[in-house]
């Protein structure tokens, strides 16, 4: 090889290898931007009305990234409202994990659980984000018994165009689904087929939104907490992890958090080692009763003592056993008084 010949390859490489660190420095700073722009300010927050009524509400505690941390997810439904209006969560989930054994606990909370809501009276869960998020994030601590550091805040569009964004989802639907709304004009009726499919943002929505079935929001919040975990296995794939600036661009104007970039960091890196070690709904089925406050129909917690009772044993349990945990906490029912 002459010495031409030489230098014409070295410099290709320097320029290859040039060119490589310029794509990556463009990847990280394209992730940080999405990542940053989910926090939202002033104007921006769908929170913007209600955060001036929460300042004297307590900060939600601080997380150093080595203990266990528990993010409140909220989706709702925010077709037809005013700017600065905001409505009452249609699901609500928790999130935990658990640094030290790389565990992850999914609770889906029952949007009709009647329950304290601070400074605001009692009231179903649902209501609580209507009064701001640190007020939904003490509701939830509040009746669970453990700490909320996080919240992430999204609606109906922000979960098409993440499902959209990860190239949808396959996914076995367990029976054919259908309902239709002339109040909303037709636009979100559910129209899905038994068996195996590929869902899109929209047939997913539909998927985790029915619940016209005998089992109404029980039914509906298990298949919302399975359908999230096909679409996290999703994100975890290479072509995912490739297209993840394009997929935060797309799903960013419809998220709310007070997550920092720092947070998502470390937590991403926690969740990627980590194994969800149960998917839960709360309350149990054996903590509350159906009953009615007026002519609306709520679900009561029977003992919240035992319901944070239950939660502790869940996430402390590792793997969990779920009807070992029922079980003892009927047990606990049965010979404690309620506090």
């Amino acid at each position: 090889m002459s010495l031409k010949t030489k230098k014409i390859a070295i410099w290709t490489s320097v320029m290859i290898f040039l060119m490589i660190i310029a794509l990556g420095l463009y990847y990280v700073v394209a992730i940080y931007k999405g990542l940053d722009s989910f926090s939202k300010e002033q104007e921006d927050s769908p929170f913007y009305e209600v955060k001036a009524s929460e300042e004297h509400v307590i900060e939600p505690p601080k997380w150093a990234g080595k203990e266990p941390v528990n993010i409140l997810l909220m989706g709702v439904d925010a077709r037809g409202l005013k700017k600065g209006e905001v409505p009452r969560s249609d699901s609500m989930m928790v999130v935990s994990l658990d640094p030290v054994r790389e565990s992850i606990h999914v609770l889906s909370i029952l949007r009709d659980t009647y329950t304290d809501i601070p400074e605001h009276g009692k009231n179903r869960i649902n209501t609580a984000i209507t009064h701001g998020p640190k007020t939904a994030m003490n509701t939830v601590s509040e009746l669970l018994g453990i700490p909320i550091q996080f919240y992430v805040y999204t609606d109906f569009q922000g979960f098409i165009k993440l499902v959209d964004a990860v190239g949808g989802v396959d996914f076995y639907v367990e029976k054919d689904m259908n309902y239709e709304s002339k109040a909303d004009n037709y636009e979100y009726d559910i129209n899905l087929k038994e068996g195996q499919q590929h869902l899109d943002g929209k047939t997913a929505l539909q998927y985790v939104r029915f619940r016209h079935d005998a089992m109404s929001d029980y039914s509906r919040t298990k298949r919302q907490r399975e359908l999230m975990n096909e679409i996290v296995e999703q994100m975890k794939n290479t072509t995912s992890l490739v297209k993840l600036p394009v997929i935060l661009e797309e799903v960013s104007p419809y998220i709310d958090t007070n997550l920092s970039v720092n947070d998502m960091w470390k937590l991403a890196s926690v969740g990627y080692q980590s194994k969800i070690e149960s998917n839960e709904q709360i309350p149990p089925m054996k903590l509350l009763k159906e009953t009615y406050v007026g002519r609306a129909a709520v679900l009561a917690v029977t003992s919240n003592l035992h319901l944070k009772e239950y939660v502790r044993d869940l996430l402390e349990s590792n793997p969990v056993d779920t009807v070992e945990t029922e079980q003892k906490a009927m047990t606990n029912e049965e010979i404690h008084q309620d506090k």
